[in-house]
């Protein structure tokens, strides 16, 4: 059966414990008895010189007073804890003995006698008449200073085990206790970490940290995910090839994004703590880029956030190609539109029999639509500008709504400072919500106004209509993305977009009210300056037309 990671690292845990312990014991068993007969050794001796010198036992020995020895050496036993306590003469023979008193007038026996009659102390473990033994022997002398007899004091082996054992029982059963703490320890926290890990296997961790650097590198678009202190985490090789970074992954991990990305408002404190941001058009190194950023919440506190953007240079020619198919559908749906009217109220008047009243009809339409194109072609050199303007004019003309062009209107050249794909952006942003605006007013509906002229200081664009107007609680805020006063539809995004470009190029708009009602937008475009100018992404070409 295949064990799961909580339970084999329980059981890891508890062998490594359990084996600490064992290692522990019997070094600590060791480590007590070396120290007990270190102890014992000291106690032994100090007792045997002690006694060596108390005067009425040299004078018993010397006179080999047995009786004597006894009397006295019976009141010392009862006040030691010595196994047994031994006094021989200078022969070495027994004089007293306080466990065995029946091998008095025998020899001592162990064999280490002799350094003692020589009068030197000496500590040794023997086997003696008891067993084995840790004793001291001291010598007797008498006033001469002659070795006159033996003291020998012991302490049965089998004794000092005994208490060796006793103090490890102790230490056992605590060590016992402390690892079934250690066991019940172990158990939560393996639990602890199976939760943080998501119950997943190490295995399967592992495979999701290699999917993830695959899923990673695999996305075309740049991925950074910061902490919470704004320091990288994770940059992928897009993000870092957008970015013109040459330093690995690794080598990035951990460096403020402020050293890897030039500070822009994206990433300062205050605007990324405040909410999260989809498409935002913003540069990154000298490149415009379209980027998002998104918070990472875990169990409600903020681990950082995940940035990814895309270079808008990448899908220019994609998204120009659509506007531009975009364009010439709306432009043929209105146009055929328009005919089939045109053709229905001809064929009424063919049959009815006004001819000269048809001819007439036919004249008036293609003064009207001749005059119109030839006054845009005239006056503007971009024949995509030509084609907004008339479609868009097409287009009003559908909902009741007359485009008025301004007789000074004339742009001979490209705009400086704004792309082609921004102009058409701009106008056509404005355009259509002036004539929504016109459409949602009372009957009969005044035409709206354009002006379009670039002089060598400036490009000015001004649209006015005679709508319903802005309301003032939210003229600040039409310029915010998200912010529309239409009724439907997937708006909010087109004055956005106008101010966005405009603030790129250093230009400036102003938002007025016209006379009786209505709102007039201008536009002012400087033709001097160095900046780079932004390339449209594909969703603000369809909100452009």
């Amino acid at each position: 059966m295949k064990l799961s990671f909580q339970i084999k690292l329980f059981i890891s845990l508890v062998l490594f414990f359990s084996g600490l312990f064992v290692l522990l014991g019997i070094y600590y068993y060791q480590d007590v008895s070396r120290q007990l007969y270190q102890e014992m050794s000291t106690r032994a001796k100090i007792q045997a010189e002690e006694i060596a010198i108390i005067p009425n036992l040299r004078k018993a020995v010397a006179d080999k007073d047995i009786p004597a020895i006894n009397q006295f050496m019976h009141q010392v036993v009862l006040h030691s804890d010595a196994s047994f306590i031994v006094v021989g003469d200078n022969k070495g023979i027994h004089l007293f003995h306080s466990a065995h008193g029946e091998v008095v007038g025998k020899k001592l026996i162990g064999g280490d006698n002799d350094a003692v009659l020589r009068g030197i102390s000496t500590t040794t473990i023997r086997k003696g008449g008891l067993g084995i033994s840790l004793r001291s022997k001291a010598p007797i002398f008498d006033d001469n200073h002659q070795v006159i007899g033996i003291i020998s004091v012991g302490y049965l082996t089998s004794y000092l085990d005994t208490i060796t054992l006793s103090k490890v029982i102790n230490i056992f059963i605590a060590a016992v206790l402390l690892l079934a703490a250690l066991f019940i320890f172990s158990w939560f926290f393996t639990r602890g970490i199976k939760k943080q890990i998501f119950s997943l296997e190490p295995r399967e961790i592992g495979l999701l940290v290699r999917q993830q650097k695959a899923m990673m590198e695999s996305i075309y678009e740049g991925v950074i995910a910061v902490d919470s202190e704004l320091r990288i985490e994770v940059i992928n090789q897009a993000a870092r090839k957008l970015l013109g970074l040459s330093q690995p992954t690794r080598l990035l991990r951990g460096h403020p994004i402020g050293e890897v990305i030039a500070p822009v408002p994206f990433f300062t404190r205050e605007v990324i703590l405040e909410n999260d941001t989809h498409d935002e058009i913003c540069r990154f190194n000298q490149l415009t880029v379209i980027a998002s950023r998104v918070r990472i919440m875990l169990e409600d506190e903020l681990q950082g956030w995940v940035i990814t953007f895309r270079d808008r240079n990448e899908i220019d020619s994609l998204s120009a190609q659509l506007s531009q198919v975009k364009r010439y559908v709306d432009n043929l749906r209105i146009m055929r539109h328009e005919q089939l009217n045109r053709m229905t109220t001809l064929s009424g008047l063919l049959h009815m029999g006004r001819y000269d009243e048809a001819v007439r009809y036919i004249q008036a339409q293609s003064e009207h639509a001749q005059e119109l194109l030839d006054f845009i072609s005239a006056r503007f050199s971009s024949p995509t500008l030509c084609g907004l303007l008339l479609g868009k004019a097409a287009r009003a003309r559908e909902k009741g709504v007359a485009l008025a062009f301004d007789p000074l209107c004339e742009m001979a050249r490209p705009c400086r400072m704004l792309g082609e794909a921004e102009l058409i952006s701009i106008i056509g942003n404005l355009l259509d919500n002036a004539i929504e605006a016109t459409q949602r007013s009372p009957l009969p509906h005044d035409p709206v106004e354009v002006l379009i002229l670039l002089n060598e200081r400036e490009l000015i664009i001004e649209v006015a209509d005679q709508g319903i107007g802005i309301d003032p609680t939210i003229r600040e805020h039409i310029f915010e993305r998200g912010m529309t006063t239409k009724r439907s539809g997937d708006h909010g995004i087109g004055l956005y977009l106008i101010a966005s470009y405009v603030t790129q190029v250093g230009g400036s708009i102003e938002v007025s009210n016209n006379a009786p009602r209505g709102t007039i937008f201008s536009l002012f475009i400087p033709e001097m300056g160095d900046q780079a100018r932004p390339v449209p992404t594909l969703e603000e070409q369809y909100y452009a037309t």
